[in-house]
């Protein structure tokens, strides 16, 4: 799918259509938070007690950290940073490393703290359904206490159940999606205003002098406060990875029009319940509605609980494919969902994976409140990799003067520390959990992509030049027969490993030959026009280069076809793909640390095929094996 063909997409679909999908799948996250946020403010461990003056305060800081980091931040400044109509951590980061072309080093040290960032993604795909679907679920405790111990059980259903049906696609249910969290946001912007209405001295909450009172009268306990009040902006990186799904306009509109104000009532709704009932802080939200509405707002919380699930489940699959384009992740198996969707995929190793997370999280912390220990590193951690990001687009892409950069970089950072240090001190209440999954990503990443700068560096080192081989080809010795091979080729300078064992063993050599590289590029899509580069090489050979996107679905028959108009036909039919499969024996010396070649060579040796990966004809592909060191 190239570029003209994601804007042909957007421009397919009306504006209210794209502002309700955007609700739906955008802000399903960020739209849960009120189940948890709020009674996690008043627990002990803050030190926040709670009275009308507190109340007050905390409510003030949450509208006014979602007016500062989602509406000033996200929806006004980093939707402008799209790279090619298409936004996220990966996205950002290959615009940041662009802008800084002259700058080797440093380009080097961001992409690495890029690609930290989108492992951290991760994290928030486990914990995200966790937290969600049992924050709903613990509704039941409302409903009457002897449902209590339903709550695990029926929270693990529904999480299993999620991922056993992603193999079908989202299509289906993605279409009451959107309905149904308008519908969610409605129910919260109504019984907020109900409460409102019952203690209207908490609309005081909107003068931003009680959010600073708040912050100012704390002390040290600041930290542990936010560590809380951050759990409402949970789901915000959301709004710019999903940018090439919707589009920046519809993602504003849905924010400003609906979203933004439902959840400043809703929160309000739920300080106004306190300040009338404090008892009320065992679960404010489900709290804020009568007896006979609460089992339907668990059915529904749930439901909206599922979706805020989908959309990071998806984000998980959509982060991995970008990362196995760009070198970072060995390949696995990609399954297209949708025939007219290129962005359903579904990829059964993150699934199953993301599953043991989300059922791992589930059993050990046991409880939504347990899980809010846990919840937030990840995400603030992102979001201030996200403002390192925006400062090198804005002052080396942008040339945004200085004067107006520095200081809006420096706000922004400032707020992001101040998160991120009141999720650091939760770090032995849970903090660890997504922060070693992190880790344990990112090493699995880097050693990933340096053995494979290693790989190819060994095979380079030890390979034939291409030119003086074809030459000496011609002076004839060789036998040759009828069809076109074409060898795929990390390095179009050297003679392919498959050709050498087809002359060594068959003693043969085709009539055409197409020395295949695939590259893919830092930018999200590649046009059509520009994807096959082409060269005559001397007769019967030809270099063929095809250039992908990291959105891009790899189809390399699909692309051959393209070379026709300029001179080269590969028929489908008479065609026979010859790969090199490389198995990696590790070496002490230069290179990795013995682990690390170690678990690269693991990493190799399960990677999936290149046949599937580019939808290679199965019956058209020959695989040559050869032994190479690192």
């Amino acid at each position: 799918m190239s570029s003209e063909h994601s804007n042909s997409h957007l421009q397919g679909h009306g504006l209210a259509a794209l502002a309700l999908g955007a609700i739906g799948v955008v802000y399903g996250d960020i739209g849960t938070s009120p189940l948890y946020t709020v009674v996690e403010i008043f627990k002990p461990a803050t030190g926040v007690t709670l009275d009308a003056h507190n109340v007050t305060g905390a409510i003030s800081v949450i509208v006014w950290m979602l007016m500062i980091v989602v509406t000033l931040k996200y929806v006004l400044l980093i939707l402008r940073a799209d790279n090619r109509g298409e936004g996220g951590g990966l996205a950002l980061t290959a615009l940041a490393t662009h802008a800084l072309q002259n700058k080797p080093r440093l380009r080097a040290g961001l992409l690495l703290l890029g690609v930290f960032g989108a492992t951290l993604f991760y994290g928030d795909s486990v914990i995200t359904p966790a937290i969600s679907v049992m924050g709903a679920v613990e509704g039941l405790e409302v409903v009457t206490p002897t449902l209590s111990h339903w709550v695990l059980p029926i929270s693990l259903a529904v999480l299993v159940g999620l991922f056993a049906i992603q193999r079908f696609g989202t299509s289906a249910v993605g279409k009451i999606f959107g309905p149904v969290i308008v519908l969610w946001f409605l129910a919260l912007a109504a019984i907020g205003v109900h409460q409102i209405a019952q203690a209207p001295q908490i609309l005081a909450a909107l003068n931003p002098l009680h959010a600073w009172h708040f912050v100012t009268e704390r002390g040290w306990h600041l930290f542990a406060a936010m560590g809380a009040i951050v759990l409402a902006l949970t789901g915000a990186e959301a709004l710019y990875a999903d940018m090439g799904h919707f589009g920046a306009r519809p993602i504003r509109i849905a924010w400003l029009g609906l979203v933004f104000p439902a959840l400043i009532l809703n929160y309000m709704g739920q300080g106004a319940l306190l300040i009338q009932s404090p008892t009320a802080i065992e679960n404010p939200f489900f709290h804020l509605f009568p007896q006979a509405l609460v089992l339907p707002m668990v059915l529904l919380a749930t439901l909206a609980a599922v979706i805020a699930s989908q959309a990071v489940i998806s984000g998980a699959y959509s982060m991995t494919k970008q990362a196995i384009l760009l070198g970072f992740l060995p390949r696995m198996t990609v399954r297209y969902t949708s025939a007219r969707e290129v962005g359903q995929i579904y990829m059964p190793a993150v699934n199953w994976a993301l599953l043991v997370g989300v059922v791992a999280a589930v059993l050990l912390f046991g409880s939504s409140s347990a899980l809010a220990g846990a919840y937030g590193i990840a995400v603030t951690l992102t979001m201030m990799i996200t403002t390192v990001m925006t400062w090198f687009v804005i002052r080396d892409g942008w040339q945004i003067a200085r004067r107006i950069a520095v200081p809006a970089t420096i706000f922004f950072l400032a707020v992001d520390a101040l998160l991120v240090a009141g999720c650091a001190i939760k770090f032995f209440d849970g903090g660890w959990f997504p922060l070693m999954m992190g880790l344990g990503l990112f090493a699995l990443m880097s050693t990933w992509s340096r053995g494979r700068q290693l790989l190819m560096a060994s095979i380079q080192r030890d390979g034939l030049e291409l030119a003086p081989f074809i030459e000496s080809l011609a002076l004839g010795g060789a036998h040759r027969v009828p069809r076109t091979a074409v060898y795929a080729v990390s390095n179009p300078d050297t003679v392919p490993q498959a050709m050498l064992h087809n002359l060594k063993h068959n003693q043969v050599l085709h009539e055409t030959n197409v020395i295949l590289t695939v590259v893919f590029e830092d930018r999200p899509w590649v046009k059509s026009e520009q994807r096959v580069q082409l060269e005559a090489l001397a007769p019967g050979f030809w270099r063929v280069t095809l250039h992908y996107g990291f959105m891009d679905q790899p189809d390399v028959p699909a692309a051959l076809a393209l070379c026709e108009p300029k001179g080269l036909r590969i028929p489908v039919f008479e065609t026979s793909y010859f790969l090199s499969r490389e198995t990696v024996v590790p070496t002490q010396g230069e290179g990795m640390a013995n682990w690390r070649e170690r678990l690269f060579s693991a990493m190799s040796r399960n990677a999936g095929g290149v046949a599937e990966f580019f939808r290679l004809p199965d019956n058209a592909v020959v695989e040559l094996g050869t032994r190479v060191q690192i």
